[in-house]
């Protein structure tokens, strides 16, 4: 963290209309980094709204903005309509990454911890490996000292552990150090009811679904269902695995890699380029290909989405 450009991005906004925008598909720790920032900027006499454009899938994360009373809005539904003086801060996430649509103001900073992706038109810029957004979260409040309060602590602990894999994924000493800033201040209560109650019964039969309709070539693991991801990697046979989800707006990727000769952000962005968007970690990333295009898979869609990742494998 640059302090004195950080803080001087912060007086250039003041009295300016700010938005925080997340990735599309917005996980727990976009949410949990975007309302860190949100309440660092409260501390300094800026109201910011927290958005993203998509959808919020997952149980738990639903109930993380409810535990954490946490106001997010999807594009759609914003308390004011965005204008392009309106100034954009991107949070886990970066203008032109592929997971995040263009909204209508001007993004003037970015912090986030995937790949650097451009980054020359940005006022203010954060961009660094490590394994949680909410980890450079964390080090603003203390390098600020600012003391977070109990949600925006369980929220940015949470974080943290649902984007590292409760520590098992791309951790760094900043990381186990953010936990450790965290962990005391944050609520246990919401962090276990979080952590224990994820699934819904929907998960369920999707799981059930899941075991049904697995395809595998050579340790290269495909289905066409949004929750099981991690559960596919847990086959001894997986090293690669590509997960999708049919909606009506059009079909949103999750992609996994355990191995250092697949680059999951590189495999998503090369397989949909011309029909969607994609991008991510090594290890992890996320695309989406709107309704629109969906269409351009042909008569068996299941085969030419397996068809295009593996012609780039």
């Amino acid at each position: 963290m640059d302090e004195k450009k950080f803080l001087q991005m912060l007086e250039d906004i003041k009295g300016k209309r700010v938005f925080i925008q997340t990735h599309n598909f917005p996980d727990p720790d976009a949410i949990g980094a975007g309302f860190g920032l949100q309440g660092i900027l409260k501390h300094y006499g800026i109201d910011a709204v927290l958005c993203y454009v998509g959808q919020i899938d997952r149980v738990n994360t639903k109930k993380m903005t409810q535990y954490c009373n946490i106001d997010i809005y999807p594009e759609n539904a914003l308390p004011v309509k965005m204008r392009e003086s309106d100034s954009i801060i991107c949070i886990d996430s970066q203008k032109g990454g592929g997971n995040i649509r263009d909204l209508v103001g001007d993004e003037i900073a970015c912090i986030d911890h995937h790949p650097l992706v451009g980054g020359e038109d940005y006022a203010y810029l954060d961009v660094r490996k490590v394994g949680s957004c909410c980890t450079m979260i964390s080090q603003y409040y203390e390098k600020l000292n600012i003391i977070p309060d109990e949600y925006t602590a369980t929220a940015l602990l949470f974080g943290l552990k649902m984007d590292t894999l409760n520590f098992t994924r791309g951790v760094t000493q900043e990381d186990i150090h953010a936990f450790s800033y965290l962990y005391d201040l944050a609520s246990e209560e919401i962090i276990t009811s979080l952590t224990m109650n994820n699934l819904e019964f929907s998960d369920l039969q999707a799981y059930g679904a899941a075991i049904e309709n697995i395809y595998v070539y050579e340790k290269i693991g495909f289905a066409g269902i949004p929750v099981v991801a991690d559960f596919i990697l847990a086959l001894a046979e997986v090293e690669v695995a590509v997960i999708y989800a049919k909606r009506n707006d059009g079909i949103k990727f999750s992609v996994r890699s355990e191995v250092n000769t697949v680059d999951a952000g590189k495999l998503i962005a090369n397989s949909i380029s011309d029909i969607g968007s994609g991008g991510g970690h090594s290890f992890m990333a996320g695309g989406f290909i709107p309704a629109k295009n969906a269409k351009r898979l042909g008569e068996f869609p299941d085969t030419e989405i397996r068809e295009r990742f593996l012609k780039f494998l």
